[in-house]
């Protein structure tokens, strides 16, 4: 009878347990998405508003993220970052992230100019074209992810600048620099005429669908351990 007890109280329990916890889960993913689902509304709105201007004083990310941003200066390549494994129709490449020094001050922004393809191998970069003189930067203001998975810290930067980086850190790149930097990276208008290659940039995303797969996770799970309860109960009854 102790034995009976064990083997239907212990899956009764887990069952009490865990079915509550995944439909908690399921509808806290539910509740995340709808405030991304506002979140997402919000960057619509900006993209259509006026464009804002970015100038030599330092401004917030978030006072500029998603807006329409317009810059006026001239590229520095000295500091350059090439963004690697970056992918258009097929074919590695690397996004091009060139700083532009905003005039009236020692302020710069960074410009993403778009997709280059790999030169014949990696150890050898690609060549492009960096316009000269003033240049109008128009676009979409971004901030980089601050978290991403990476198999190893990057190595610190040294006398001897590195172009090519796997992820657009900002601290890093702000730490690196002799000059200060906005908090944003420009993704360059593709009708813009100021020294760009190829953008085509996809929607800017709060991440809807993120949560919305975990909320499909979590009750897909909450329905499997209901099922798998009552066949087992059904087998032990017989």
């Amino acid at each position: 009878m102790e034995r009976n007890f064990k083997r239907t109280f212990i899956p009764t329990l887990a069952t009490l347990v865990l079915f509550p916890l995944f439909l908690y889960l399921g509808y806290w993913q539910l509740q995340r998405a709808e405030e991304k689902r506002a979140l997402q509304a919000e960057y619509d709105r900006r993209a259509h508003d006026a464009p804002m201007s970015i100038g030599s004083r330092p401004q917030s990310a978030e006072a500029l993220r998603f807006y329409k941003v317009i810059a006026k200066g001239y590229y520095e390549t000295d500091y350059q970052v090439l963004l690697d494994n970056r992918v258009h129709q097929g074919r590695a490449g690397y996004h091009v992230i060139t700083p532009l020094h905003i005039e009236g001050g020692n302020m710069r922004v960074l410009v993403n100019r778009g997709w280059v393809p790999l030169g014949q191998d990696r150890k050898q970069l690609p060549v492009f074209e960096t316009p000269q003189g003033q240049q109008v930067v128009t676009g979409v203001a971004t901030v980089p992810m601050e978290k991403v998975f990476m198999l190893a810290e990057p190595e610190p930067i040294r006398d001897d600048w590195q172009p090519v980086w796997q992820h657009m850190d900002m601290k890093r790149y702000s730490q690196a620099v002799p000059f200060p930097v906005q908090p944003v990276v420009i993704l360059l208008d593709p009708a813009s005429p100021a020294g760009g290659f190829t953008r085509e940039w996809s929607r800017l995303d709060a991440g809807i669908a993120v949560h919305q797969g975990y909320a499909f996770q979590w009750f897909a799970l909450a329905a499997a351990l209901l099922a798998i309860y009552f066949i087992l109960s059904r087998r032990k009854a017989k």
